[in-house]
């Protein structure tokens, strides 16, 4: 059993993620530094997005289990070192990493991030370790994400810092989400792997393409993008494409499962900012996202000490169909995903469900 003085670490997380929201969602007074500049923020809003993907929405429940992910997008920013509407503790952090402010762009954000992951094998029943088949694992972290935007391009920078282990608190998720729904443990969570700090840090660029329509047809988009994250959680190169078709489609940049730099709480447009929130509208979007995998600890094992692996393979791939519906104040999408076959040994590709919802305040 674990103590109650060791839940800090969650609780921590949250609380920062809390106190960021909050702190930000009160730009329009004590948040800013003057009334001027918190008249000017008030028609820039602030973001909250809910990723939640799990493999039950496609009948398993196995290898990647579950991944959810709680966000807080920053209204737009002048800066991210010394905005008066950006949180203190948020500011004195981005001093630190002052790059971020780099290049040519019309706006920027900032996104904080808690999120949880968990992994399991195949076997639900079996209490000793499977040397053939994937460890069991989990992933608690946090996230800070920079994104910076053109009318046609976004630029994000992203730093995951967080655990993998039994502090991540996996088991105890699964067991509390099985108990609710009355479905039945796994059993052999105590050959997780071992508890290691995590950090991993993301480059993505994503540029957006409008090819010319006539006014009464769907409009189209295609949004490729490419990048890197280096660390001792996962060190990869990815790139990738969404396609979008649909009705008043939404001036950011699509719709991603939870990936380090995936995260899509877009700057607000200079249209948007001129005109307001995007209107009301439905479209279809399909994606892909391939990867170059060069270490995984979820399959490789921990860094720095002895742990269960397997040979995991070296090109990885996402494929997604799915729909989203957005209004003036939000986005909700549902996406079905399909995941290539991650290490040797393992008998068949992935597939989970993936709902994303956003909401501006």
């Amino acid at each position: 059993m674990y103590e109650v003085g060791r839940n800090r670490g969650p609780r921590a997380l949250l609380a920062l993620l809390g106190f960021a929201a909050g702190a930000q969602a009160q730009h329009g007074s004590a948040g800013c530094d003057t009334a001027e500049h918190a008249k000017s923020q008030a028609s820039r809003p602030n973001t909250v997005t809910l990723n939640f993907e799990n493999d039950l929405f496609t009948g398993s429940d196995r290898e990647y289990t579950n991944g959810v992910k709680l966000s807080w997008g920053s209204a737009n920013l002048d800066d991210y070192r010394n905005d008066p509407c950006l949180p203190a503790v948020l500011k004195r952090i981005n001093r630190l990493v002052g790059f971020v402010d780099s290049g040519n762009y019309t706006a920027r954000n900032m996104v904080v991030s808690v999120g949880q992951a968990m992994f399991t094998p195949r076997d639900r029943e079996r209490t000793t370790l499977d040397p053939n088949d994937r460890p069991y694992a989990g992933w608690l972290y946090l996230g800070f994400g920079y994104n910076s935007r053109t009318d046609t391009s976004m630029r994000t920078f992203e730093l995951d810092l967080g655990i993998v282990g039994p502090q991540s608190y996996a088991k105890q998720s699964q067991d509390f989400i099985h108990d609710l729904r009355n479905i039945p443990k796994w059993q052999g969570w105590a050959n997780q792997l071992p508890n290691e700090p995590g950090l991993q840090f993301t480059y993505e660029r994503k540029r957006r393409f409008l090819p010319p329509m006539r006014k009464t047809l769907p409009g189209l988009d295609v949004i490729p993008h490419y990048g890197a994250t280096l660390g001792n959680v996962r060190t990869f190169l990815n790139a990738g494409a969404e396609f979008r078709v649909g009705y008043s489609l939404p001036d950011d940049f699509g719709t991603s499962a939870i990936r380090p730099g995936g995260n899509n709480s877009a700057p607000l447009s200079v249209r948007d900012m001129q005109t307001g929130f995007a209107a009301k509208g439905i479209h279809l979007f399909a994606s892909f996202d391939a990867q170059l995998v060069l270490h995984n600890i979820f399959l490789d094992g921990n860094t720095f000490r002895a742990s269960p692996s397997v040979d995991k393979r070296i090109f990885v791939g996402d494929a997604a169909l799915g729909v989203a519906w957005s209004w003036r104040r939000g986005k909700i999408a549902y996406a079905h995903y399909i995941r290539t076959k991650e290490f040797y040994g393992q008998s068949a590709s992935q597939q989970f469900g993936s709902i994303t919802f956003s909401y501006v305040f």
